[in-house]
């Protein structure tokens, strides 16, 4: 028999619980007969709770049921303080609950915990004496935290991958902040520009690419595949390049932008603000391109620029 709440933390669990403990009796049969398939009897509210945290797969597949009101969710954040509008639609609140989860973990299982919560921002030109030294050592600090940062994001987002052989590590719009942005540049055979807007919007597209494309992305980190830098207000710009992969087929490079700003609320807690992703194909690349190492070309100032939330271009 599966665990209770097999895709769930145990966080996520006992939200859940409360959650169902305020819907209708009839609510709560009618659902357990709808994730057990009718294969489960409940003969009170407990024994319907118990059944329906043990079948269901993820947050978002019970708590997308029909018979899992909209007014429920709502209901359910506002006696938690959480203030959300009135006006919100389902998935909205599904969104501010798995975040509210997340945010009350003690753990680090839902957390980005890069281990450099202390990155000195070098101020502009005007350094004294040993300056150089320290901002050599403060740009050691930010490419390791910008090195630390992608090792985690790839080994997460591509083991999603269903052809990875490897079982998923927990994915979700919690590693983002609220308002973040995602611009999408793909090259193949024609152009094509897509931007996406919030949390869970960005979340659920970047999963698309390998859970769905089955696309593998590798990064370059050596030495000129990774470029980081920090602004004195607080953002890390990290820019990585690597190849495309699906299956055994290398189907051409990328290049990817993210902008990461420390949570005020957790320690060593890092959230992306925005990500810029460029695919480029095999046949779309200019002769000569050599597509083993692919290298970020940009300066500094110009992946500060980038990485600001309202991405202008390219």
């Amino acid at each position: 028999m599966a665990s209770a709440g097999a895709g769930m933390s145990e966080r996520e669990q006992n939200g859940c619980r409360e959650l169902l403990e305020l819907m209708s009796t009839d609510d709560l049969m009618a659902l357990t007969d709808t994730v057990t398939s009718r294969l489960v009897e409940a003969e009170s509210r407990r024994e319907a709770i118990v059944a329906i945290l043990l079948y269901s797969q993820s947050v978002e597949e019970l708590l997308k049921r029909k018979k899992v009101l909209r007014d429920i969710i709502f209901k359910y954040l506002a006696s938690k303080g959480v203030v959300v509008s009135p006006s919100s639609e389902k998935h909205e609140l599904i969104r501010h609950a798995k975040h509210f989860w997340c945010e009350q973990l003690q753990t680090r299982d839902s957390e980005i915990n890069y281990g450099k919560p202390n990155i000195k921002i070098p101020e502009e030109e005007g350094k004294q004496g040993g300056g150089k030294q320290g901002g050599d050592q403060e740009d050691k600090e930010c490419h390791s935290l910008g090195l630390e940062f992608c090792q985690w994001f790839f080994a997460v987002l591509n083991s999603q991958n269903p052809l990875s052989g490897k079982s998923p590590e927990e994915w979700g719009p919690q590693h983002f902040w609220d308002d973040v942005v995602l611009k999408f540049w793909y090259n193949t055979s024609e152009q094509n520009v897509e931007q996406y807007a919030g949390a869970e919007m960005v979340s659920l597209r970047l999963l698309s690419l390998v859970k769905e494309e089955y696309l593998y992305l590798k990064p370059n980190l050596n030495p000129g595949g990774l470029k980081c830098v920090a602004s004195r207000h607080g953002l890390v710009a990290v820019a990585v390049a690597g190849t495309v992969h699906r299956s055994t087929y290398c189907l051409g490079i990328f290049e990817q932008i993210f902008g990461l700003i420390r949570c005020p609320f957790r320690e060593n807690t890092w959230k992306i603000k925005s990500v810029h992703l460029k695919i480029v194909g095999k046949t779309a690349l200019e002769p000569g391109t050599c597509v083993d190492t692919p290298c970020i070309k940009y300066e500094q100032e110009e992946l500060q620029k980038l990485a600001l939330v309202e991405p202008q271009r390219f």
